[in-house]
């Protein structure tokens, strides 16, 4: 019977070998490998099947939620655990609504990782004990909206994020401009608003505090 294999996903080698650590004393028959931005995580998945992926919420080429809801679909039979240093509930709560099957703090204990990664094995959501996962209704609508977009949709709004024009997106995906323009479109028709600055406004608000203002 072929072994689990997890993927951290982490931008720091220091906390990436600390949670290694905390797996392998758990789960020492239990594959880890390591990523350390998005396109990483997406290289690693795809060069073997993966049971896991630990994902943190800030590192290159993850801006908030829109990591989590790209790999979600993208890859819908893989969970996704995020470890995260944001433990706001209104964060927690629209991890798992983009499909997080558990979140666990960077604060957590070692015990606290180990049976919340436990219970996520055996099917259930994992989440702090004293959080509620009542839905944010604030942002619900916007938040199901963003789920609809296919990954490659997904990608395109990561771009305008950062900035980057129909041209430039085109040249990164490695498609025509046509194509992008096709899927900025679509974008917008999805989330119901009229222009891309709308769209990023959108996307970042559903980030609440894990997004700086002079990142939007």
């Amino acid at each position: 019977m072929a072994s689990e294999r997890f993927i951290i996903a982490d931008d720091h080698p220091l906390f990436r070998d600390a949670l290694k650590q905390i797996l392998a004393r758990d789960m020492p028959d239990v594959e880890l490998a390591e990523a350390g931005t998005l396109d990483e995580v997406v290289a690693a998945v795809e060069e073997k099947d993966t049971d896991l992926i630990l994902l943190d919420l800030k590192m290159p080429g993850v801006q908030g939620f829109s990591g989590l809801i790209y790999l979600r679909a993208q890859f819908p039979d893989i969970p996704v655990v995020v470890v995260s240093a944001s433990e706001e509930t209104t964060i927690i709560r629209r991890a798992i609504s983009f499909g997080a099957s558990g979140f666990i703090p960077k604060s957590a204990s070692a015990e606290q990782m180990q049976a919340a990664l436990r219970a996520v094995l055996a099917g259930e959501v994992a989440v702090p004990e004293d959080v509620s996962l009542e839905e944010d209704e604030e942002t619900g609508d916007m938040a199901r909206r963003l789920s609809t977009l296919t990954p490659q949709q997904m990608r395109v709004l990561m771009m305008l994020r950062e900035g980057l024009l129909n041209k430039q997106i085109a040249y990164e995906l490695g498609v025509s401009e046509a194509t992008i323009k096709a899927h900025v479109s679509a974008i917008l028709q999805k989330l119901g608003v009229e222009s891309r600055t709308q769209a990023v406004i959108a996307a970042s608000r559903v980030d609440g505090e894990l997004i700086a203002p002079d990142r939007l």
